[in-house]
């Protein structure tokens, strides 16, 4: 039996070092997307890490699954972290 090594392709997404940028909200497409909760705040977790703010995704996280209690305050919540378009 052969075993072959695949080396794995490098994520494209270029993160900044965690909280060195200014807070200012990325921009994040959330139109035309499944609008699955978990995937909506999984999208603007990645615009915001991307921008190295890191402390607000995790702390925008929280907001969404402990603290939200219907899907449209969980809408309101990601508007607060990001600018969707």
């Amino acid at each position: 039996m052969e075993v072959k090594l695949v080396k794995k392709k490098k994520s494209k997404i270029k993160y900044v070092k965690p909280d060195e940028t200014p807070k200012k909200k990325p921009k994040c497409k959330l139109s035309e997307k499944n609008g699955n909760m978990f995937n909506l705040a999984g999208i603007a977790v990645k615009s915001l890490k991307t921008v190295g703010q890191h402390k607000a995704a995790k702390e925008m996280v929280g907001k969404i699954f402990h603290t939200a209690k219907s899907y449209d305050e969980a809408l309101r919540i990601i508007m607060e972290y990001v600018d969707v378009d």
